[in-house]
């Protein structure tokens, strides 16, 4: 099975925890857009009272192109966020997320809601953070180098993260710039997180330790991991 299939399947089952009259914090990246898709004609076809909060421009135009009606933290608190992931780390539930970009808008609505599931296929799941994807860390454009002095000295190796097809660095929907950490031993992702965002001239980086469960796409099922469980539930 693609894991195209995966995403659908685990966006799907995301759809019963979204119950009428929720606030929902809409994530970024692919499996995430196909949720937002799912939600969308759930709304229409059950007439639903949903409203969603974006992580990102990504997620607020899908979410428009799929007539969710959209409205902020200024405004409303979250009950539950959905978003993917780059890295989960099985055992902990731990994660790194931001190859779109977004983690810091992400972080703000996925921290703040009183449930923060993640959906992703079985791919993205690791013994131990770090095996696949470095870390993304948005930053204030004239602080970049400094802050690249201070992730070498955390053990990190830190890389600017260039564009495509657009020549210099990456922009954010904030207007900050994004360094992608190599680090090749995260033996505490809690305190490295904390390390991280304590850099003056850093505005958020790509660890997430406040993940309460996490919907994983297999071949043979949808299962879910849950925060302080040792032990997979299948669908």
């Amino acid at each position: 099975m693609a894991n195209e299939d995966l995403k659908l399947k685990v966006a799907k089952e995301a759809l019963k925890y979204v119950k009428d009259g929720m606030v929902v914090g809409l994530g970024s990246g692919s499996t995430a857009a196909l949720f937002i898709r799912e939600l969308g004609n759930k709304i229409q076809e059950e007439d639903l009272t949903v409203f969603g909060i974006p992580t990102s421009f990504e997620a607020k135009m899908l979410a428009m192109q799929y007539e969710i009606p959209l409205v902020s933290l200024d405004e409303y608190d979250v009950d539950i966020a959905f978003d993917g992931a780059d890295e989960v780390e099985e055992k902990t539930l731990f994660l790194i997320k931001g190859g779109g970009g977004c983690h810091t808008q992400e972080k703000i609505v996925d921290y703040n809601a009183k449930e923060f599931i993640v959906l992703v296929d079985e791919s993205k799941l690791v013994k131990k953070l770090g095996e696949k994807f470095p870390i993304p860390v948005e930053v204030i454009p004239m602080s970049y180098r400094v802050v690249m002095k201070a992730l070498t000295e955390l053990g990190g190796e830190p890389v600017i993260r260039l564009g495509e097809r657009k020549r210099g660095p990456v922009i954010t929907d904030n207007g900050n710039m994004i360094i992608d950490v190599f680090m090749k031993n995260i033996d505490d992702p809690i305190e490295l997180e904390k390390e991280i965002n304590n850099i003056p001239g850093v505005v958020e980086n790509g660890i997430f330790t406040k993940v309460d469960k996490v919907l994983v796409g297999t071949k043979k099922g949808t299962v879910s991991l849950n925060r302080n469980k040792n032990k997979h539930l299948t669908l």
